[in-house]
Parts: structure tokens; C-alpha cells; sequence
């Protein structure tokens, strides 16, 4: 079963574009938009479960420069 999530992101300020450059390279990272609003980038992600979207996905993405803060939200299929 495959997980997907968007990731909500805050970055410093003025880091927005180069943070979503480096997204690209993040594997599990299927797209990556900036946006207006209280996030400055909004990640598509999926992974082969929920432990591994928080190991695999969201904890290489918060080691990027320029993040100050992120918020996982997993797809819920009902």
C-alpha cells in the first residue's frame, strides 16, 4: 500500500524558491509548489507506508537549509 501526504512547509524568509529546488532532489517528493499564505511551499509525497513517510520523506526534507517548519498531512482514503 502506498501512503501519500502533503507536506505543508515554512521556510526562512526569501528561501521559498530555492527550497522548493531542492525538493526536486528529495526521493518520495512527487511535486512541489510555492505558495502564498501561512506555508511557503506545499509538498505531494508518498511513500510505502506512514513510518516511512516520516524516515524516509519528511526527516530528509527537514534537513534541507532554509526550513524552519513542516507539517505532514496524510491523504485519508475512506
Amino acid at each position: 500500500m502506498t501512503v501519500h501526504a502533503y507536506i505543508l512547509i515554512q521556510t526562512d524568509v526569501g528561501h521559498a524558491a530555492e527550497v522548493t529546488h531542492a525538493l526536486t532532489a528529495v526521493p518520495g517528493v512527487v511535486s512541489a509548489d510555492d505558495v502564498n499564505g501561512p506555508y511557503d511551499v506545499i509538498v505531494r509525497a508518498e511513500a510505502r507506508s506512514v513510518d516511512a513517510l516520516g524516515t524516509d520523506v519528511v526527516a530528509k526534507i527537514q534537513a534541507l537549509d532554509g526550513i524552519t517548519r513542516t507539517l505532514a498531512c496524510p491523504v485519508v482514503r475512506l
